[in-house]
């Protein structure tokens, strides 16, 4: 029997390490089940984190279980096992069972820390970004270009949304995700958001990007993102807080161009708003 014993637990050892081993793009096809790999450095270690450890627990779960269910069936009482009333403690049992998992808890901590670490270092950005929050919309002001403007929810999107419409919402592009004048940032730069709020806690969310920060009157957070070089194009999120009775209406949009034409939409808006800045107020009165 103990001979029994020690084979099924090197079997469930074998099988838990073997898991453990998967890499994590055994991962990748579940879709919507599974957290997105997203666009960003940080999105990807947050990811491979995400894998390694939901890796770990898979194989402990099998292990503590298979285990569990093998000792029920191999010592039931219609197979004469009978239990032991000599309540004998072990302490060799006790250490073993306190140092094992003190030991996962401590290699799950390493990648953890280590990316924990790098979420914080905004060090060598070359960009950026105020973000504020409103309800229900959000302000970006670029500070080393002197660049500002609102983003609110979109034109079709807000008049969908209005109770009697009689608009289908699944006839709105991109409904409640969309809005009339998205962050712009370059790919392949690392930009440094600075988010803070003008009322109530709102938070900046994008999955694509794997960071989530909240927006509170007073404080200023950090994030930094890096979006991969190749991987241009639109990425929608929304305000993960509970604001106010338009807190779904509230939603995050990001265009990723190239840094050329980055460049060229900066110079663009830069011109467009000096052009408003010196254009002459008409006071109305009669000459």
């Amino acid at each position: 029997m103990i001979r029994t014993a020690e084979r099924t637990g090197t079997a469930l050892a074998a099988l838990a390490l073997a898991l453990i081993a998967l890499p994590a793009s055994a991962a990748s096809g579940w879709g919507l089940l599974n957290m997105p790999e997203g666009v960003t450095e940080l999105s990807r270690d947050i990811y491979s984190l995400h894998m390694t450890i939901f890796w770990w627990c898979v194989a402990i779960g099998i292990f503590v279980f298979g285990w569990m269910i093998w000792s029920i069936v191999a010592f039931r009482k219609s197979k004469g096992a009978k239990p032991d009333t000599t309540m004998v403690h072990s302490t060799k049992a006790e250490i073993i069972w306190t140092v094992i998992p003190v030991v996962i808890l401590v290699i799950m901590a390493i990648p953890a820390a280590r990316t924990l670490i790098k979420i914080e270092d905004a060090r060598g950005t070359e960009l950026t970004i105020k973000v504020t929050g409103y309800q229900w919309m959000w302000q970006y002001e670029y500070l080393d270009a002197d660049i500002g403007f609102f983003s609110k929810l979109s034109r079709d999107s807000d008049v969908a949304r209005q109770l009697l419409s009689g608009i289908d919402p699944n006839s709105v592009p991109n409904y409640l995700l969309d809005v009339d004048k998205p962050l712009v940032i370059p790919a392949g730069v690392k930009v440094r958001l600075l988010i803070t709020a003008q009322d109530v806690i709102h938070a900046w969310w994008v999955p694509d990007f794997g960071m989530k920060k909240d927006a509170i009157p007073g404080f200023v957070n950090e994030l930094w993102i890096q979006v991969d070089g190749d991987k241009t194009g639109t990425y929608r999120g929304q305000c993960t807080e509970l604001c106010g009775r338009d807190h779904g209406f509230m939603p995050v949009v990001v265009k990723v161009l190239s840094v050329d034409d980055f460049n060229a939409w900066v110079t663009a808006q830069q011109a467009a708003q000096q052009q408003a800045s010196t254009k002459p107020v008409n006071t109305g009165s009669e000459s």
